[in-house]
């Protein structure tokens, strides 16, 4: 797929947001409108390695995705790679890039692109996916400068690691 592209301004430091986007943990506070289900494959839900698996909630043709941080450049830039589709067969990428645009501000650009593993997930792409992946990316973006600019009354919603029960695991390292 041809990548797609949005960008935010949001009244909030580069080391914040990119705190914030550097934790997967966080991805139900702006995204769950089109990522549902959304779960931590392992208990640690920032830096490199950490990974969250989740239903895209394309019309008419839902699917499994994961993808892990691979790459954090504090406070510049994250990279996840991952895979979704039938048996993981379509690989994607998404890059966050952050910039400061002045004190207090940063400008937030999240490109993603796929490469669909068969002829059948091309065509889906290319009829229809990549503007309704276009219109929730641009929602997502909309709904975390929200999260750093509006008053709360109540925690933001995280996502947890399935069946993972936090008093019965072991203890090894911070």
């Amino acid at each position: 797929m041809i990548p797609v592209s949005s960008h935010v301004i949001v009244s909030a430091s580069r080391e914040e947001v990119f705190d914030f986007l550097g934790d997967l943990a966080n991805r139900a506070a702006f995204a769950d409108h089109f990522m549902k289900d959304m779960r931590l494959t392992r208990p640690r839900s920032s830096g490199r390695g950490a990974a969250v698996r989740f239903r895209i909630d394309l019309p008419f043709a839902g699917t499994w995705a994961e993808t892990a941080l691979t790459q954090s450049d504090r406070p510049r830039r994250l990279v996840e790679e991952g895979r979704f589709g039938r048996q993981g067969r379509s690989r994607t990428w998404t890059v966050w890039e952050l910039t400061s645009e002045g004190p207090g501000s940063t400008r937030v650009d999240v490109t993603a692109a796929t490469e669909p593993g068969t002829r059948v997930d091309a065509m889906r792409e290319r009829f229809g996916s990549r503007r309704w992946y276009r219109s929730q990316l641009a929602a997502a973006l909309r709904r975390l400068r929200r999260v750093f600019e509006d008053d709360r009354d109540r925690p933001l919603a995280r996502v947890g690691v399935a069946g993972y029960e936090s008093l019965k695991a072991p203890r090894f390292g911070a």
